[in-house]
């Protein structure tokens, strides 16, 4: 069974690796391009401010490893003996591994735990609302979209969690880290697109923005024969509108994607 991974990438070659260790003829087919920030000096200016904040929320690893990219110079960051008292909110095991990668220590990160039914903000707001009172600052490091040449410059992303934050009394900045836009394709790529909407395939999706781009890109294909696995109840009906023909909804991690993936076998 060949499964299409539409991750970006390295995320995308990542699960590639691992499903086909499991047994899968997985295929990478990155539907969404990220891209360092179109203004990297507001992200040198919120590391200016660090000192500032209580907590910083990151939207996801793209994040993490984009604003830790433009860390002015190397030092301690959510660990011991750093000069920054901020805590670090995120919603799953990807951006846990990236800040992990950047020295951060698991003792400063808030994180849902492994067995929660989702890693998504409210699962988040779940396990850091404690924290959170009048006065608390949060910085929010999201991404946004690139629209043809130019980007969404105040981001998106992450908003519901934001307003819990406000309703709480604490104060919400943001900052973009990094650009999205949709893939250019090349014939082998829309060649594998055409075949996968037919046979049995099963394509992974990890992000409404990747269906999104999916659907624009080939706005005429039909998938009505088309299976998807999706990572949350939002990027599950994104499937289901674009017209695939069966979609199941899963956790993000390798062990719940690959049960998903047999489920359909």
């Amino acid at each position: 069974m060949r499964v299409v991974v539409t991750r970006p990438q390295p995320e995308a070659d990542q699960w590639v690796r691992a499903l086909r260790a499991s047994g899968y003829d997985a295929q990478a087919l990155p539907l969404i391009v990220v891209e360092p920030p179109p203004d990297p000096l507001a992200v040198r200016a919120a590391w200016d401010r660090l000192s500032d904040y209580d907590a910083l929320m990151f939207v996801s690893g793209n994040a993490v490893q984009h604003f830790f990219a433009l860390q002015p110079a190397p030092e301690p960051v959510f660990a011991p003996h750093s000069r920054f008292r901020a805590r670090a909110f995120v919603t799953g095991p990807g951006s846990t591994a990236a800040l992990l990668r950047c020295g951060a220590q698991p003792d400063y990160i808030d994180v849902p735990d492994n067995t929660a039914g989702q890693f998504d903000s409210e699962a988040l707001w779940a396990v850091v609302q404690h924290w959170v009172s009048p006065g608390y600052r949060v910085l929010i490091v999201r991404g946004t979209t690139r629209v043809g040449p130019a980007a969404v410059s105040e981001g998106v992303g992450r908003d519901w969690f934001a307003r819990q934050v406000a309703t709480a009394g604490g104060q919400v900045d943001f900052v973009v880290a990094y650009q999205r836009g949709g893939p250019l394709l090349g014939a082998e790529q829309l060649s594998l697109i055409g075949t996968s909407a037919t046979d049995d395939s099963v394509w992974l999706f990890s992000s409404s923005e990747a269906v999104g781009n999916l659907s624009a890109l080939l706005p005429q294909q039909d998938w009505s024969q088309a299976r998807a696995v999706a990572s949350h109840a939002r990027i599950a009906q994104a499937a289901k509108d674009a017209g695939f023909a069966v979609v199941c909804e899963s956790r993000p991690t390798l062990a719940a994607m690959v049960a998903s993936i047999e489920s359909l076998q």
